[in-house]
């Protein structure tokens, strides 16, 4: 059958296209006094699509890497590349040099756009794909200003990749997941209806890192429909109540580490700011602890909290809703709208209601594979079904309760952390002998890294000495934040490491 002549695709920026004709001097993005009119959001995207294809000469399908803490730059750059067919490696500002040149590396990045305070890091690394660094300031205003906006717009399919996020993976090292338009597009829809947020006359407050698959799309959706989003460069607590109080916000988005923070304050600061027109309030990224939710209720107010779980891989894939947030206790809700859940046995047979089984779900807000990790990609999937390993049971009304963690991956103030790879650098110290990392729980980041290190014979080891060395090769949240100096680590006999054992309560 031949195609309509009517079908349009979409893309991560057709909304804001959109948008731009119809409320050209609407401001779209705000960073502090800084702004950005619709109209010139979508003339920045057009000349960073025309400096990449004719001053860069990048071809479609390539890569670039973007290394930055939030900022305006960080959007038009992801869609103006995207506009010219190309995805982003989103780079986590808080990484090391050779952190980020495995990314960089991986995703074979020809080009590094690079936030003016992380030049010396970029500059540092061991780039072996990477052609060019373009710095976001000076230079990067005079690409753009030289860059001028394409005759025609390129083609651009909405299955092809925008964007490629890197998470923790089975080998210890990040994988990068491939998000096609579609996708994404599509989760934003789903938003919409789902948090009541999203209209033309909404303001949003964009808090967490733009680099992370959340907090990237919770940036988007605002301005894809015509609202305004402000974007803060870094997470200060007081100065979040102060913009949600003066800016008249109506949604925002936090990680369980942002609310602890928060109510950290002080009940004196706390008094200060109240939010009549906030809304919509979106949890994600780890658990909230009951008592935290009990708290966003009595300060932010009833009816507005929406805890959601979700994977960079599958999207939102549960949401509760607020009616339920004091009802159901360590539950994630119903699946979201056009999303299907299935909990399966080792043999891939539904388990019953009640029992405890690994979440699958099948949507079209589902990514397209792992980076270069043909293996990996084929191991989240049965069929149309993908799982990223979180074990879940469902009550008899069809609530999901995430029950465990398939994998040991550590959640902390909502960034993922693999715990083989922090093992890799302990196991490099000529005084460890051998070593196993797992998270415990922390009131403040929801989890935290505990290292347990067994020294070779005749050597010994600080702390303090353990976490100089770590500082070397690891971001700073990756660090253990406490250590344990045991004789043997617990064994199968197998010889695998029983982390369930390392989990007891010391006796």
């Amino acid at each position: 059958m031949t195609p309509s002549t009517s079908f349009m695709p979409i893309t991560i920026s057709s909304g804001i296209r959109a948008s731009a004709a119809r409320t050209p001097d609407r401001v779209a993005l705000s960073e502090g006094k800084q702004g950005l009119t619709y109209a010139k959001l979508v003339d920045r995207i057009d000349r960073v699509a025309a400096m990449a294809t004719t001053g860069l000469r990048l071809k479609p399908g390539e890569h670039v890497a973007l290394m930055s803490p939030n900022c305006i730059e960080f959007i038009e750059i992801v869609c103006g590349v995207a506009e010219a067919g190309l995805a982003t490696a989103m780079v986590n500002p808080r990484l090391t040099a050779k952190e980020a040149a495995y990314i960089c590396n991986d995703s074979q990045a020809r080009v590094l756009f690079v936030h003016a305070s992380l030049e010396d890091v970029a500059r540092s690394a061991n780039l072996d794909t990477v052609r060019e660094i373009i710095v976001i300031g000076k230079d990067y205003e005079q690409r753009l200003a030289a860059a001028q906006p394409l005759a025609t717009q390129l083609r651009v399919e909405e299955t092809d990749i925008f964007a490629l996020p890197y998470t923790a993976g089975t080998t210890g090292q990040p994988k990068g997941v491939l998000l096609p338009h579609r996708s994404r597009v599509l989760t934003f829809f789903s938003m919409a209806v789902e948090y009541g947020c999203y209209s033309m006359d909404d303001r949003s407050l964009a808090i967490a890192p733009l680099y992370h698959g959340a907090g990237f799309a919770f940036a988007m959706a605002p301005i894809f429909f015509g609202g305004t989003c402000e974007i803060l460069p870094k997470f200060e607590p007081e100065l979040v109540l102060e913009r949600l109080t003066t800016l008249k916000i109506t949604n925002t988005f936090m990680v369980p580490t942002h609310f602890n923070a928060v109510f950290g304050l002080g009940e004196e600061t706390l008094k200060k700011y109240r939010m009549p027109a906030l809304k919509t309030i979106i949890s994600n990224a780890a658990p909230l602890p009951q008592a935290t939710k009990e708290r966003i209720v009595n300060y932010f107010g009833a009816g507005i909290l929406h805890e959601t779980y979700g994977s960079t891989e599958g999207g939102i894939v549960c949401n509760l809703r607020p009616a339920d947030q004091l009802r159901k206790i360590q539950c994630v809700g119903m699946p979201f709208p056009c999303t299907e859940v299935r909990l399966l046995d080792k043999a891939g047979q539904e388990v019953p209601r009640g029992d405890v089984g690994e979440l699958y779900s099948r949507s079209p807000f589902l990514f397209s594979g792992y980076w270069g990790k043909p293996e990996a990609s084929q191991e989240a999937f049965k069929g149309e079904w993908m799982t990223v390993g979180d074990m879940a049971r469902q009550d008899e009304e069809g609530y999901i309760y995430l029950v465990d963690r398939k994998k040991d991956l550590i959640i902390s103030g909502g960034v993922n952390i693999y715990p083989r790879e922090i093992e890799e650098v302990l196991h490099a110290h000529p005084a460890i002998a051998e070593a196993a990392v797992i998270g415990v729980p922390d009131d403040y980041w929801g989890e935290a890294v505990k290292a347990f290190v067994v020294c070779r014979k005749g050597a010994s080891l600080t702390k303090d000495e353990l976490i100089a060395f770590c500082q070397t090769s690891l971001a700073g949240y990756k660090l253990p934040k406490t250590v344990d100096f045991i004789e043997a680590l617990p064994r199968n006999a197998a010889g695998k490491v029983l982390k369930t054992d390392l989990r007891l309560p010391a006796k």
